[in-house]
């Protein structure tokens, strides 16, 4: 359903997978891939988002590079400049707004995407109208966003057990965003465990976790961007 695209990333030129729902342009939605890349399992979510009404852009901040081993994963994740991907994730934003003819969009990630949607949120407040992170980490040193400038509504979807987006984190981060004044909800799925979204991955993918995320964030981003 979807292709690669190439759209500006301040004077630079940057690409993407994006998919838009057939004879027609939805809200758009930007989506932040995991340490792994823009791999199938992400150009999967693109798609099934593109099925339920959203034009879906997904930034390569790997720039086509695409992992499977975790060591491998790591680096690529380290070895990314915080500053690149976020010229790219922005670049993301104003193309879906060019391309749909709306203003403001949602954003959703994974892992280290869930993270940087965080990132994203605070860098254009204005653009980003809802925030969906799931079991986002910020891993670099220093890269904590600016919370207070999230005006975004948001709902995260997090694990019971996580490692490296734990519950006491996780619900210390909620509380701090609604001393902020966010309209923010956290769900953390009983039994699970990182990752547990992503169903190319059978050791940690959850069923009924993934389809529950699914069934809350869908009417959340139409609430909050429109049908």
């Amino acid at each position: 359903m979807g292709e690669t695209v190439h759209f500006p990333m301040n004077g630079h030129d940057a690409t993407g997978y994006l998919a838009q729902p057939v004879g027609e342009t939805g809200p758009g939605v930007v989506v932040i891939q995991e340490w792994w890349g823009v791999n199938d399992h992400i150009k999967d979510v693109v798609d099934r988002l593109a099925a339920a009404g959203f034009s879906a852009l997904a930034p390569d901040l790997y720039d086509g590079r695409v992992v499977d081993e975790p060591d491998e994963a790591a680096k690529a994740m380290m070895a990314m400049q915080l500053s690149d991907a976020s010229k790219r994730m922005v670049g993301a934003v104003r193309e879906l707004e060019r391309r749909t003819g709306r203003q403001g969009v949602g954003v959703i990630g994974f892992c280290m995407g869930g993270g940087l949607a965080y990132v994203l949120a605070a860098e254009v407040p204005t653009q980003v109208r809802a925030l969906v992170p799931f079991y986002g980490v910020i891993p670099w040193q220093g890269a904590e966003p600016d919370y207070s400038r999230i005006t975004a509504a948001i709902q995260g979807h997090y694990a019971e057990h996580d490692d490296f987006a734990s519950p006491d984190r996780v619900r210390a981060l909620e509380a701090r965003l609604r001393e902020l004044g966010a309209d923010v909800e956290f769900f953390i799925y009983p039994g699970t465990h990182h990752a547990f979204f992503n169903d190319s991955r059978p050791e940690v993918y959850d069923a009924l976790a993934a389809r529950q995320a699914w069934d809350r964030m869908i009417p959340f981003l139409h609430e909050h961007l429109g049908s």
